[in-house]
């Protein structure tokens, strides 16, 4: 049995709240060849070149997808923070040798991203009411 690298899950909660949105945190977890972490690295350069391209859009729809994907990391933060160290260890080190021991730094990561998660959610929320009723109106 052979022993792989030790995947450590308070750094996988910091890049993922820090990077999540270009795909760090999958990049870290799973590699070069993980799809969705592609995926979420072409999201910023996509949003970018709609924001050029349709210029005279609304900031709210040309970068939707960098939106979408940066919601989606907050998401995954709490995701990978909240597993059992067990269950962690089942998961990303199951040949590493060594055992995670979750602290206090990772609680502190999750109750940030708890609430960049909530400012960020409402601002979305509110935004996309603003331009469907009012047309955009008030911005």
């Amino acid at each position: 049995m052979t022993t792989s690298k030790h995947k450590n899950k308070t750094l996988a909660v910091l890049i993922c709240l820090l990077f999540g949105s270009i795909g760090g945190h999958r990049f870290y977890l799973y590699g070069k060849r993980d799809q969705f972490a592609w995926l979420h690295c072409i999201s910023l350069p996509i949003s970018f070149l709609l924001s050029k391209l349709y210029f005279n859009l609304n900031f709210f729809i040309t970068y939707g997808p960098w939106m979408i994907s940066f919601l989606i990391s907050i998401l995954m933060c709490l995701v990978l923070g909240l597993k059992s160290d067990e269950h962690w260890d089942a998961q990303f080190n199951p040949h590493s040798g060594r055992t995670s021991d979750s602290s206090w730094p990772l609680a502190l990561l999750l109750v940030f991203s708890v609430g960049l998660g909530a400012i960020s959610l409402l601002f979305v929320l509110a935004r996309g009411f603003d331009l469907l009723y009012t047309g955009g109106a008030y911005g």
